[in-house]
Parts: C-alpha cells; structure tokens; sequence
C-alpha cells in the first residue's frame, strides 16, 4: 500500500470514528430522554392506581347502599 493509500485510508477511518461519536452522543441523550419519560409514566401509573382504588371502593359503598334498601 502505497503512503497517500494509508494517509486516505486514516482520514476515512477518522471520520468513521467521528461519526459514530456523534451518533453515540444522539443514542445517549435519546436514553436519557426515555428515563425521564419512564420516571413521569411511573408516577401517572400510581395516581392512576390510587385513583381506581377510591373509585372501587365507592362503588362498593355504593352497591352496599343499594342492596340494603337504603337507595330504594
């Protein structure tokens, strides 16, 4: 292999290596984007949990009501 072969093989080798820097780099900020999103989808979770826990225990209370005469 002739000097300038090597010389034109290092630069494509370099900008191979930058690019994949710079995509490495977007990867990374895209994984921390998607914690942030998965920290906030857990706490909608929970108050969605909570919220179909008061929700079933009314409509116990409700029920209860109804089949003990009190709503007829």
């Amino acid at each position: 292999m002739e000097p300038h072969e090597y010389d034109d093989l290092l630069r494509r080798l370099t900008a191979l290596v930058v690019n994949l820097d710079e995509r490495d780099e977007h990867i990374l900020t895209l994984i921390e984007d998607q914690r942030a999103f998965n920290r906030q989808q857990v706490q909608i979770n929970a108050d969605v949990s909570a919220t179909l826990a008061r929700l079933e225990t009314l409509m116990q209370e409700v029920f209860h009501q109804r089949t003990h005469g009190r709503d007829a």
